[in-house]
């Protein structure tokens, strides 16, 4: 999990996530963050549109998305069979975010997600 010391801009969430398409292994990626609404739910101009000037479209792995948060996380599901190969693309992952990030971030690897089927899953059925 990639956790910025600020809220990012949609620039530069969108150079982190063209930048995390070269590393090799990546599941999926997550975004975390500060919603921003099409209209604005209180006050005085609720029901208006709100015009934030970070409600854009941005474009990755060539397919235009609506960003609809300020990013303040990135959780990155890798897929690795070893440590060996999970050390490597942490290593990586950290060279994207050096060059991408300008105001720091901190970098948690671990089990965010689970990996196996649970009891609730096969009640669930």
């Amino acid at each position: 999990m990639i956790i910025t010391n600020r809220l990012l801009s949609a620039d530069t969430t969108e150079k982190v996530l063209n930048a995390l398409e070269s590393v090799p292994n990546i599941r999926q990626i997550n975004l975390t963050g500060e919603s921003i609404p099409k209209t604005i739910n209180s006050g005085p101009g609720k029901g208006l549109p709100n015009n934030h000037s970070e409600h854009k479209v941005i474009r990755v792995k060539g397919k235009d998305i609506e960003l609809r948060y300020l990013v303040g996380g990135f959780l990155v599901e890798l897929e690795v069979d070893d440590e060996e190969s999970l050390d490597a693309r942490v290593e990586e992952i950290k060279a994207v975010c050096n060059a991408t990030i300008e105001h720091g971030y901190s970098l948690q690897v671990g089990r965010y997600s689970k990996y196996k089927p649970t009891l609730h899953d096969y009640r669930s059925e």
